[in-house]
């Protein structure tokens, strides 16, 4: 090795393929605020709040947050998500992957459902995936959403992270401050007041 080259581990490696993986897969895509920020920032921050606020080290859950939405939101199957990274990652990002064939009610109920039986690594990429969302949503209100819709959507996610207490004090805690910060009661209220 010659003087300032670094070698990469192949953890960093992986992550990096997945993470480059995503980005051309969403290169296209736009997040909704005002901004219309790249969408790849999404799965990144994802990937980020694992790692920096939870603490995760686990690099095929790390790649499962920086995939989670390609096969949902791109043209990507899941059996390329398995040739180009593993059984394991392909299984996470299938759990936490929304069938777009039903309709948005049913796939959030669908989401709410599903949330407690899912595996640990999922649960951690969709309390970190509904973190960076609800952060998202208090730093500016979507285009075309109203305020009724932004609280609705910090209802119906109280109701899906119900069923993923227990996986990650520190991510459940900085969820319940948001919570607490937009008067949003926790539990399974969407489902009785809400579509």
């Amino acid at each position: 090795m010659r003087m300032g080259e670094v070698t990469m581990s192949s953890d960093v490696q992986r992550l990096l393929e997945a993470a480059d993986f995503a980005a051309i897969k969403h290169k296209n895509q736009r997040r909704k605020d005002p901004e219309g920020t790249p969408y790849i920032n999404h799965p990144l921050g994802v990937s980020r709040i694992l790692a920096n606020e939870a603490g995760i080290t686990d690099v095929v859950t790390l790649q499962a947050a920086l995939l989670h939405d390609t096969v949902e939101d791109t043209d990507t199957t899941f059996a390329e998500i398995e040739e180009r990274f593993g059984e394991k990652v392909r299984s996470i990002v299938a759990e936490v992957t929304d069938d777009k064939s039903l309709s948005k009610k049913e796939r959030k109920l669908r989401q709410i459902q599903h949330a407690p039986h899912c595996s640990y690594e999922a649960k951690l990429v969709k309390l970190a995936d509904k973190l960076y969302n609800l952060r998202d949503l208090k730093r500016c209100t979507p285009a075309g959403w109203t305020e009724k819709r932004v609280e609705e959507y910090f209802i119906w996610a109280s109701s899906v992270i119900a069923g993923l207490r227990g996986t990650n004090q520190t991510l459940e805690k900085s969820l319940d401050v948001l919570f607490k910060e937009s008067n949003i009661l926790l539990g399974d209220k969407f489902l009785s007041e809400r579509d």
